[in-house]
């Protein structure tokens, strides 16, 4: 069983404050997630092939890549204001 001190150091760490009775529950709760953990720890996984991605979906989105624009003049030329080489836009703060 986890003692008050480790639950108190995981609060801690985690930045959590808790009372003198919610150290008491999560001393329990915290228990019996890591009992349930060292369930699955017992499980005979020999033979089984690892899965990283159980729906087929891959991610589709294009790599970010700095591009030189050919004409610079051009890409300034449409901005609807320029102030010492860069766009000018309202303040949002």
């Amino acid at each position: 069983m986890l003692t008050k001190e480790e639950v108190i150091k995981l609060a801690k760490l985690s930045r959590i404050a808790l009372s003198e009775a919610e150290v008491e529950k999560f001393q329990k709760n915290l228990e019996t997630v890591l009992s349930y953990v060292d369930e699955l720890k017992k499980v005979n996984t020999q033979g089984l092939e690892e899965v990283n991605q159980v729906t087929g979906l891959v991610n589709v989105q294009r790599d970010d890549k700095a591009v030189v624009a050919e004409n610079r003049d051009d890409i300034f030329g449409q901005a609807p204001e320029i102030k010492d080489e860069y766009f000018k836009v309202k303040a949002i703060l």
